[in-house]
């Protein structure tokens, strides 16, 4: 008989995504892992580039997954941690500074310090999202991960804050709230992903990460284990499959289908892909033969145009000296067949798929690109809570009201 869990035993994330709703509740191992004991997925309404422009939609979306998921786990689900992304997405370096009270340095100093690296004037439309220490510096010499216990008199942070539209992360909210669930936090898709798929070698040395989802491209930079860039693109799986539709002159529904069964990006060979293939016609009186090397054609021209970018982003910030562990595509446009070697030609570095390595009976269900948000969800939120609780036992006050802070859903009610 299985035993009934309590919302405390577990941790629930949900992937708001443009073309689906992916729901992942995990039951808690041990501060670091997690056993998935329930999926719920829903095609995706309502949104547009990651977007929310029609609520009615996506809360029946979201809804619909929860409940699938509530099913499959045997428990109910209070709170979820939420992914979001969308073009309203802003990075911004910053740095604080601050003394050293006793001459070492201790939670209360680092909870100030990134304190006064957030103090930083934004458009009024903004809010920070996360804070994300970049790397500490001691008396202005000594560069250090983390400086606690270290001895010193000044203090200085250098600081990733990324910001989101506040309309946009309310109207998310919204969503999920009114499909009877609480958000206990909203967490930057790319972080999400960057925890599923990178090992911390590569996170170390330095790699960049490009999460190819249904509605946005999201592109992170990593080293010495923080994140040093950070951009969302429109150009993504959506795209593709609109692309797809005008072409061949097709239903969206079957230029996916299409797309799926037979896409590839031109220069490769793959086996098994006929020559033709049979697509419905829009106004469905018939179906049409289509070369599958005209789809190819189709397909590489889009991708061409989210890696040129891509690698223009690169240069404009001068990003190569920090991925030489390469590239990483995942999302579930990182299905695309072909794509890791054209991004090698148009990029010039090595790249892999990443796929999460979960801890599940699901996991051969699991394995798959399109899930590593959902999954990083997850381990996000594990690492949260974890520190979460090492806060409450050291009882440092102004380290709790530092993180009360960084809440972005204590801003909002």
């Amino acid at each position: 008989m299985k035993t009934r869990l309590s919302p405390s035993q577990t941790i629930v994330a949900v992937d708001v995504g443009t073309t689906k709703i992916c729901v992942l509740v995990g039951h808690r191992i041990n501060d670091k892992a997690c056993d998935i004991i329930g999926i719920g997925r829903a095609p995706s309404t309502g949104l547009v580039r990651g977007v929310v422009v029609d609520v009615g939609p996506t809360v029946k979306s979201v809804k619909s997954a929860i409940q699938e998921a509530v099913l499959m786990a045997g428990c109910p689900i209070e709170s979820v941690y939420v992914g979001i992304s969308g073009a309203h997405i802003r990075a911004y370096q910053s740095s604080g500074m601050i003394p050293i009270k006793h001459g070492v340095v201790r939670e209360p100093d680092l909870a100030r310090v990134l304190a006064s690296a957030c103090a930083i004037p934004l458009p009024d439309d903004e809010q920070i999202l996360h804070s994300l220490p970049q790397q500490f510096v001691i008396d202005g010499k000594h560069s250090v991960r983390d400086p606690l216990q270290m001895h010193g008199i000044r203090l200085e942070a250098r600081v990733n804050l990324i910001t989101g539209n506040i309309t946009q992360v309310k109207n998310l909210i919204q969503c999920c709230e009114a499909s009877d669930v609480k958000v206990h936090d909203v967490v930057l898709e790319p972080i999400a992903s960057a925890d599923a798929v990178l090992s911390e070698d590569e996170r170390d040395l330095g790699v960049a990460l490009l999460d190819i989802g249904g509605g946005t491209s999201d592109f992170a930079i990593y080293q010495r284990g923080a994140i040093r860039h950070t951009k969302i693109f429109p150009i993504a799986g959506a795209l593709f499959t609109n692309d797809v539709a005008l072409c061949l002159r097709t239903t969206r529904d079957e230029a996916e289908r299409i797309k799926r069964t037979f896409g590839f990006l031109q220069g490769h060979a793959f086996e098994g892909i006929p020559e033709f293939c049979s697509v419905h016609t829009i106004d469905g009186n018939g179906d049409l033969q289509v070369r599958i090397d005209d789809l190819s054609r189709v397909l590489t021209a889009r991708a061409e145009e989210l890696l040129r970018v891509v690698a223009q982003e690169i240069d404009r910030f001068n990003l190569r000296p920090y991925m030489p562990a390469g590239f990483v595509l995942t999302g579930g446009g990182a299905l695309m067949r072909g794509l890791a070697p054209y991004v090698e030609k148009i990029v010039g570095v090595p790249t892999r798929v990443g796929i999460p390595k979960t801890l599940s009976v699901y996991d051969l269900e699991l394995q798959s690109p399109m899930y590593a948000t959902a999954y990083g969800l997850l381990l996000y939120a594990m690492k949260q809570e974890s520190d979460m609780r090492r806060l409450r036992d050291s009882a440092s006050l102004p380290s709790r009201l530092f993180w009360k802070m960084k809440s972005w859903i204590a801003d909002f009610f």
